[in-house]
């Protein structure tokens, strides 16, 4: 994606099955659990920029003993320095008290933190808001009593907050924020409170406290929780939780938006938001490695049992795409073969633009994460190829006995060209921080290869796995193209036209970011319906925000056809200075589908938006940009 936006938070979840003593007798180390976590969060780093948190918990420890430990940071590199700490306390304590005490599993629970059966990582990509360390997950909910104690990470957004304040408010809360991080945790948390309380009250006349604590511990209902909780929750997430007495959980929204995978044997249970995450850190075959249904948490109790339980109703399963299309590391093998489909259903638009001229075009890809989208178009090529000899050479023996010979070993060893145009320098854009001097520091964040191009008879083809606002191409790369002289530049998206909002935890929530949305609005003024504008904008404000309202701003792409805008786009982007023809091509949303059956998610694209608020927040966007607002819809 050449248009840089924040996007997917991470989380990691490790219970050890087995008491530390296991561990440490089984692998030589008591890091067992610090190891696999780090490789698990280092393995989803492209889902966390910006901070890192990990909290550990130890189950069944002697009062007055610090139970919960917590690291988060927002360093340069915050993995690296979460860790850093975490192995710092194990190495003082090893320097303080001897290398014997590193293999009694008691002593090291009782002296040293981070040395928990439960771990939760998250790694975070804020869409909004400040970048402090306060933002950062896991978030702690503390109280003396252990089964009320709550660790919450996600990856998730809600479109309701304001709606979920409000509850909490009626509830008698006061809550410190207006933000979904604080009331998805203030909502756990009652609900928690709320449980305990009842099983305290229902045993509180026949034991004594003491053993009224342990058989709430044994017996708290997560499933219970989750539904009284999660049923006012409306986006999308994947959270996980734990619960100071060491039961946990992992819950998926109602239409599986957000990703969520897991593993289990004797020795653990693993979550992670990616499986490659998970088959690296622990070298488990991928059809092990089970996905979260939606509408379902994967609840694991204090002894370590789990098992998957439905605690809200379902919806239409519409997960993500742009996980496929994007943000998921391509090392999956679904992914992979997903965006090598992409890239091969762009070749009909792709050679209808270079007028079938393969002889005189160079394909090449831009940014590193298009490379598979790359590979499908070059398979569909010489899939193309493989059709256009064997007709040729039908062709040439109805016409003729004697075949041209020199003729075939063309046609046979004809290849497309391929070359590495555009590279890109990672170490400038660190420096791109003045907005009045960033559009000439963007122009040379990638560079070009030159002197490979025939001037003014190649084509060049590059293909971008997304374009969202178009900027880097209009102040970078299209000038930097037209520098080789190429007669006809095609960039080739292998993702659909972003026409709308998303709202469930990618940072994309402004129409005007939207390349698509400004072209239609080009498109609308050049054929007189400005007036459609105006209607729209006063069915979002009569009516945009009622509960069951449609998406009114896709009757603004009504009129128009998938072409048009897409031509509309290559005049936007399009550099006043350029001197080759410029075409952009996009996938199309039927062939997205195609692509990536399982994966249906497609409201960015479409508009159509798998809950009732995603529908709110596109019209609110729409409000914004009308009255001038450049802020969040959500």
């Amino acid at each position: 994606m050449t248009d840089i936006i924040k996007h997917e938070c991470g989380i990691a979840m490790i219970r050890l099955r087995k008491p530390l003593q296991y561990y440490i007798d089984k692998y030589g180390t008591p890091l067992y659990g610090v190891n696999k976590l780090y490789l698990l969060m280092e393995k989803q780093h492209n889902r966390g920029q910006d901070g890192v948190g990990v909290a550990n918990i130890k189950i069944d420890v002697d009062p007055g003993s610090r139970y919960i430990s917590r690291y988060r940071s927002i360093a340069e590199r915050p993995i690296a320095e979460v860790f850093k700490k975490i192995n710092k306390k194990f190495r003082k304590a090893r320097k303080q008290y001897g290398s014997e005490n590193f293999t009694d599993a008691a002593w090291l629970q009782k002296n040293v933190a981070f040395t928990g059966e439960l771990w939760l990582g998250h790694l975070r990509y804020g869409t909004h808001g400040k970048n402090s360390i306060e933002y950062c997950h896991p978030m702690l909910r503390q109280n003396n009593w252990r089964s009320r104690n709550l660790v919450v990470a996600g990856n998730f957004n809600m479109t309701n907050v304001d709606e979920l304040f409000d509850i909490l408010v009626k509830l008698g809360q006061h809550p410190k924020e207006k933000a979904d991080t604080v009331t998805v945790m203030e909502k756990i948390g009652h609900f928690l409170d709320q449980e305990n309380q009842e099983l305290f009250d229902q045993y509180k006349f026949s034991h004594t406290n003491q053993q009224v604590t342990e058989i709430i511990e044994d017996t708290l209902n997560l499933q219970r929780v989750l539904q009284r909780s999660c049923k006012d929750f409306d986006g999308g997430y994947a959270m996980a939780g734990l619960i100071g007495s060491g039961s946990s959980f992992v819950a998926r929204d109602p239409a599986g938006i957000r990703p969520a995978y897991y593993y289990a044997d004797d020795e653990v249970v693993v979550v992670a938001s990616e499986k490659p995450a998970i088959k690296t850190a622990f070298n488990v075959p991928y059809d092990s490695i089970k996905e979260i249904e939606p509408a379902h948490a994967l609840i694991i109790d204090k002894k370590g049992n789990y098992s998957e339980q439905q605690f809200i109703e379902k919806l239409e399963k519409r997960s993500c795409s742009f996980e496929r299309i994007y943000f998921s590391r391509g090392s999956d093998p679904d992914i992979y073969h997903e965006r090598k489909k992409l890239g091969q259903l762009l070749i009909p638009q792709i050679l209808k633009g270079i007028d079938y001229d393969l002889q005189n075009t160079v394909f090449s890809y831009i940014p590193n994460s298009a490379e598979t989208s790359f590979l499908g178009i070059l398979q569909g090529l010489e899939d193309h190829l493989s059709n256009e000899r064997i007709m040729a050479i039908r062709d040439a023996k109805k016409k003729s006995a004697d075949i041209d010979e020199s003729y075939i070993t063309r046609l046979l060893s004809f290849r497309p060209r391929v070359e590495k145009l555009v590279v890109k320098d990672a170490k400038l854009r660190t420096f791109i921080t003045d907005d009045n001097h960033r559009d000439d520091l963007v122009a040379h964040v990638y560079d070009t290869t030159y002197e490979v191009i025939k001037k003014g008879v190649d084509n060049i083809v590059v293909v971008d796995d997304s374009i969202v606002r178009g900027t880097t191409l209009e102040k970078s790369i299209l000038r930097m193209l037209d520098r080789l002289e190429p007669k006809k530049i095609i960039i080739a998206s292998s993702a659909p036209q972003i026409r709308f909002p998303d709202c469930y935890g990618i940072d994309m929530s402004k129409m005007n970011d939207f390349v698509a949305f400004r072209a239609v609005l080009a498109l609308l003024k050049e054929a007189h319906l400005e007036n459609l504008i105006d209607d729209v904008y006063d069915k979002c404000v009569a009516e945009g925000n009622k509960k069951g309202s449609p998406n009114f701003v896709k009757e603004l792409y009504e009129p128009f056809t998938y072409e048009q805008v897409s031509k509309m786009i290559s005049k936007i982007v399009r550099p006043v200075d350029l001197k080759a023809d410029l075409e952009i091509v996009y996938q199309t949303v039927d062939n997205l589908h195609k692509a990536c059956p399982d994966h249906k998610g497609d409201w960015y694209f479409t508009g159509n938006y798998p809950t009732s608020g995603g529908n709110k927040v596109v019209n609110q966007a729409f409000v914004n940009f009308m009255e001038g607002k450049a802020v969040r819809a959500y």
